[in-house]
């Protein structure tokens, strides 16, 4: 393959095709780690990849450059780049014959839209690349170009502070806080009809005790107008926002809060759209309702054998002749119609999670830290880690989140890591024990202070963050702790110094249990 020091990558114009594109931008950066990679993207989807550490620089394709003297005065632009490779997510013709015109020399994409002259590596279209869900329809392509390209969720980073603003204005809510999202871009045929959201909404109300927050775009706001219209008045007073049950953020929010605010709610039920799939790819649970298009290709993604994060998702769909037709409108919806409000209402408790848990980093705060601890001939628990077991007689789980870089380093054995944990779990009475193999550098969802492990543990264990506790001896805790909105308890050593202010303290485990 060419040179790739200057990768452009263009990327696709829709929310939720972005984000199922995240793992194949992983790849490219992954495949060449020192490379300087550029997105050229929409602006409506750009924001997605703000945070991206995979991505240096991003272009937005804005709307001066869709004329033909645009499209040129665009290839200018890029010809001065000095890209060496262009790496084409997205279908259009138009994405070839820019980079084509950008004179950039090695030009990779499917063979699509009769731009196969225009590439120098034009991948096939197969009938099982069709059929396959669509993140792993980006990642097909770069294996088939030659990249090393494994499967893993989409992931969008959202940094802590953003995630924590969130949860601030969200915390008047009743919980649970579910979100609702009733818009589709790509049309009418992909929406539940708004007196369903309606009668959802006003049971979430009334017999979950919880609050429903509404969200979309712009464009959306006559169908959150008409959904507000539809709820019984005597649910929907005027003082609903006040009561904290009700809040619409329609029209209200940039794609970087939009994102962060779906973060902070308990679930999100939505049709097939932009925002479902932001859902899981910040690990919020999902419920997905689906009736003109199918789930196998554009659905919550599957999780992966060892993953950084996880979530808990159910798709709504009915058995219908028609479906999935792929039509932008349809004169009966019939496969919508289906779906009654109690159906999707019945599928709350299946992946809101209940319980709660005191989270625990390991080195540090249950053993002594050795640096890279990597034998039990120096594993030292701390006093008092034998009478934990007593916080569960309080309704907590107990779990271990710890970082362990040394197994990315080389420098400790993973086996030995996992049977440690088992002691935890066997002797301490821990219920599960969570570890992150990699190094800073690969930029997973899991290492802390990103909330990956903390997320998996919600979707296997079906925990409530925000009514559970982390404890932990390194500010890269507590700031895991407030992206999730759980508790947060300094364990003080002398090795660490917190630098967060008004967070409880405790010097010994033993202390803990007056806090619990």
């Amino acid at each position: 393959m060419a040179d790739n020091r200057k990768i452009l990558v263009r990327g696709v114009n829709w929310i939720g095709d972005a984000v199922m594109s995240a793992p194949a931008l992983c790849s490219v950066k992954w495949a060449y780690p020192d490379a300087n990679i550029t997105l050229l993207a929409n602006p409506a989807v750009a924001p997605l990849f703000e945070k991206d550490p995979h991505i240096g620089a991003i272009i937005e394709y804005e709307d001066v450059y869709r004329t033909l003297a645009g499209r040129l005065r665009l290839s200018r632009r890029l010809k001065m780049e000095n890209f060496t490779t262009a790496i084409l997510l997205q279908n259009a013709f138009d994405a070839a014959f820019i980079t084509w015109l950008a004179r950039i020399g090695h030009r990779v994409g499917y063979n699509r839209d009769a731009r196969g002259v225009l590439l120098t590596k034009a991948v096939a279209v197969t009938k099982e690349t069709l059929q396959a869900h669509h993140t792993r329809y980006y990642l097909n392509m770069l294996t088939s170009a030659g990249f090393n390209a494994p499967y893993r969720l989409p992931w969008i980073y959202l940094a802590g502070g953003q995630r924590q603003s969130a949860l601030e204005a969200l915390s008047n809510l009743r919980r649970p806080i579910i979100g609702i999202n009733p818009g589709a871009a790509f049309g009418s045929a992909k929406r539940w009809p708004p007196e369903r959201f309606a009668m959802l909404i006003g049971r979430i109300i009334k017999e979950k005790g919880g609050s429903a927050v509404l969200f979309g775009s712009q464009r959306d706001v006559e169908i959150s107008a008409v959904i507000r219209g539809f709820i019984d008045p005597g649910v929907l007073a005027p003082t609903a926002e006040a009561a904290g049950t009700f809040l619409d953020l329609t029209g209200k929010t940039s794609v970087r809060q939009l994102c962060a605010s779906i973060a902070g709610c308990d679930l999100l039920i939505t049709n097939d759209s932009g925002p479902m799939h932001i859902a899981y790819a910040v690990g919020t649970p999902v419920l997905a309702i689906f009736g003109s298009t199918s789930p196998e290709l554009t659905g919550p993604p599957e999780i992966p054998e060892h993953p950084e994060f996880s979530y808990r998702h159910r798709v709504i769909r009915r058995d219908i002749k028609c479906a999935p037709c792929f039509k932008r409108t349809c004169g009966d919806l019939t496969c919508m119609n289906a779906i009654t409000a109690a159906d999707v209402f019945d599928e709350i408790d299946a992946i809101w999670g209940r319980s709660k848990a005191v989270f625990f980093d390991r080195d540090g705060t249950l053993c002594e830290d050795a640096d890279y601890l990597n034998s039990f001939d120096d594993f030292r628990p701390y006093g008092g880690l034998d009478r934990l077991m007593a916080l569960k007689d309080k309704g907590y789980l107990l779990i271990g989140i710890s970082n362990q870089s040394g197994i990315g380093r080389g420098i400790v054995d993973e086996e030995f890591v996992k049977a440690l944990h088992q002691v935890f779990i066997d002797k301490y009475g821990f219920d599960d024990f969570y570890y992150c193999r990699h190094v800073p550098g690969d930029n997973c969802a899991c290492r802390k202070p990103s909330p990956g492990m903390l997320l998996r543990a919600r979707a296997d264990h079906g925990i409530d963050l925000k009514n559970s506790i982390f404890v932990g001896d390194k500010n890269a805790d507590m700031e895991t702790a407030l992206a999730v909105g759980a508790r947060p308890i300094f364990f003080r050593t002398k090795k660490h110094t917190l630098s967060l202010m008004g967070i409880k303290q405790i010097s010994n485990l033993d202390e803990l249990h007056a806090l619990v």
